[in-house]
């Protein structure tokens, strides 16, 4: 469903600044614990990648800059134990938004995804917006391998990575995106040795997705969502653009890690 953008923002709070997202990408994410619970298991200590998987950590706005205070009815973070995939999708709610308005984006995606639908948390791991910043989703999410809530019957040991607008057939994807995406999936995907143009076997765990419970699936490391449910989402834009995507992140992951890494 397309959300329209002038009700989205209507009687929304503009708190938040370019300014505070410029602060909160230079002091970057000071790092978070999650915790273990049911079908997950727990997240260990890890070494730092070998080359050729490596890959530079890029800027992440925190989830204090779209939302000042916690979920109080949030449960613990569940947290696989390893990332072996990502998923990408798209919010589906328009293209014509400013920098300054994307926490009141992001508010109201979580606001829908916590009270309309129930879920414990925003179900992304993290969004990027058209100028290419990426921000903190589920919580606790930046740094370890938190279960989100997007790719029904695959969501452990995978990351959602949700671009924010809407990118059907004929759109055009902000190469400031394409490239963030490409970051953020190269560093994910590369804390756990993971190539991005390569394949994994993820297992179905709910019925109601694209295949029924118990499926062994191969994807792409670097996946739609429509590849693991019945849906259009990232749209046919943005769906089209995956190989680049994958071809972009293999090549960031084999440059070399350090203060002097450029893109």
């Amino acid at each position: 469903m397309t959300i329209d953008r002038r009700m989205l923002l209507r009687g929304m709070g503009r708190a938040a600044t370019a300014g505070l997202i410029g602060a909160a990408l230079a002091a970057g994410d000071a790092g978070r614990r999650a915790t273990t619970a049911r079908e997950a298991r727990p997240t260990h200590l890890r070494a730092e990648p070998a080359a050729p998987w490596a890959a530079a950590r890029p800027a992440v706005v925190p989830r204090t800059v779209w939302q000042a205070a916690p979920v109080g009815r949030r449960k613990p973070d569940l947290t696989a134990s390893a990332v072996k995939a990502v998923f990408i999708h798209h919010t589906n709610s328009g293209n014509d938004y400013t920098r300054r308005e994307v926490p009141d984006l992001i508010r109201y995606l979580s606001g829908d995804h916590t009270e309309n639908r129930d879920w414990d948390d925003v179900g992304y791991n993290f969004f990027v917006d058209r100028t290419g910043t990426i921000y903190e989703g589920r919580a606790g999410g930046i740094a370890n391998p938190v279960v989100g809530a997007h790719t029904m019957g695959f969501n452990v040991g995978t990351v959602g990575i949700a671009a924010i607008g809407s990118f059907g057939a004929g759109s055009s994807v902000p190469a400031p995106m394409l490239e963030a995406i490409a970051q953020l999936s190269a560093w994910k995907l590369g804390l756990y040795g993971v190539d991005p143009r390569g394949s994994t076997v993820l297992v179905s765990t709910n019925d109601a997705s694209k295949y029924p419970e118990g499926s062994r699936v191969v994807f792409h490391t670097i996946s739609g969502h429509r590849d693991g449910y019945w849906t259009r989402c990232p749209g046919a834009a943005l769906y089209t653009l995956l190989p680049q995507i994958r071809d972009r992140a293999a090549r960031l992951q084999s440059r070399p890690v350090g203060p002097a890494s450029t893109p």
